[in-house]
């Protein structure tokens, strides 16, 4: 799938908040890399990924292991978000700590930011944590799938993976003044020149379900235009500006968008219609796909099997309380819990049906 690509990832130090939940600024973004074929620049990212990673391994390492060696899960908790501040994994590592802090389910509970290579970074380092078991990585579709593009040494059978928390929904999106009023309109026009009718979204997520729906309404991806924006509210823009005919990106990101008349929504991508959504779902209309965003906790290896429980008893306190509830409304979060043996069925069916895209994208 030709695309306009971002430059490879960096990996900055870390960033931390120590007991509190003000967003750290995320670091200023690297200038744009030429323009490489998919192959290149998968490559290119793979060997920068490693790079960071060697550069900042150790330093993550003292800071994370040094800010929580205590061994009593109650006393402190670091929250590991795999990307800069003020992304969707930073807030939930932020609102999960916000949770636990209000109602004293740990009595200091800090976020530390490892962004890089997709949340591949934090992933290899969480590895080095072995045994720590006071520590908790989000993580999520997108970290899943960094694993496969760039191939990595460290995947997620490596870690003590406990939960899935909750699936985030991408929507199908065109400017208000678009002539295409259905997914259908929009999908045949596609079919008659896929390079022709270019698509964005706001990462890689955004693109699997793009691949996903080519795939399933019988289009190469490999032929169809998708230029990557850097988060979604660079896609949306992207839609506004006419750079971009359609878009797919998180509901949440689009909500007032659509509510305002700006954009017209043409497709939720969920399994089943969700309450108080007035979207209807792509597999209502004939494309069935179901691909969602979910976001998961994971600890280190090496915990004992009595930690692996009192995390998951932890997770679950923590997911019932108000202001978790209150985040889960405010973000328009689909809840869903997923673990135990159904987490490790549930992660190897998520890992072939990622693999398959990017195979379809000649990835």
């Amino acid at each position: 799938m030709p695309a306009s690509g971002s430059p490879p990832p960096h990996a900055p130090e870390p960033r931390s908040s120590a007991d509190s939940s003000a967003s750290t600024a995320a670091p200023e973004a690297s200038p744009a890399a030429p323009e490489a074929s998919p192959t290149r620049r998968t490559l290119l990212r793979v060997i920068s990924g490693a790079v960071a990673v060697a550069a900042v391994g150790t330093a993550v390492y003292g800071s994370v292991s040094s800010a929580s060696a205590g061994g009593d899960l109650q006393a402190s908790m670091t929250l590991i978000a795999p990307a800069a501040a003020g992304g969707g994994w930073d807030t939930v590592a932020r609102e999960l700590q916000q949770a636990q802090k209000a109602n004293g389910l740990v009595n200091n509970v800090q976020v530390v930011n490892m962004p890089g290579a997709g949340g591949t970074i934090a992933l290899g380092n969480l590895t080095n944590l072995e045994g720590r078991a006071n520590n908790l990585m989000v993580g999520g579709t997108g970290l899943l799938a960094a694993t496969l593009q760039y191939d990595t040494a460290t995947t997620l059978d490596d870690v003590t993976n406990l939960a899935v928390l909750f699936e985030e929904y991408d929507v199908v999106v065109v400017p208000a003044d678009s002539p295409y009023e259905s997914l259908d309109d929009l999908v045949q026009a596609w079919k008659e020149d896929p390079a022709a009718l270019p698509w964005t979204g706001g990462g890689s997520f955004d693109e699997l379900v793009v691949t996903d729906l080519a795939v399933t309404a019988g289009i190469d991806p490999v032929e169809t235009t998708y230029i990557s924006s850097d988060g979604g509210g660079e896609a949306i823009q992207a839609l506004l500006n006419g750079t971009a005919a359609a878009a797919t990106g998180g509901y949440s990101d689009n909500i007032d968008q659509i509510e305002s008349g700006r954009l017209r929504a043409l497709a939720l991508v969920a399994e089943e219609p969700i309450e108080g959504v007035d979207i209807p779902t792509a597999r209502e209309q004939g494309y069935d796909i179901t691909l969602s965003n979910w976001r998961s906790l994971s600890a280190p290896p090496g915990i004992t099997a009595g930690e692996t429980a009192e995390l998951e008893a932890l997770i679950g306190e923590t997911l019932a309380t108000d202001e978790w509830q209150a985040a889960v409304e405010r973000y328009h979060w689909a809840s869903r819990i997923v673990s135990g043996e159904e987490l490790d069925e549930f992660l190897a069916a998520e890992e072939e049906r990622i693999a398959a895209l990017y195979e379809e994208m000649g990835q």
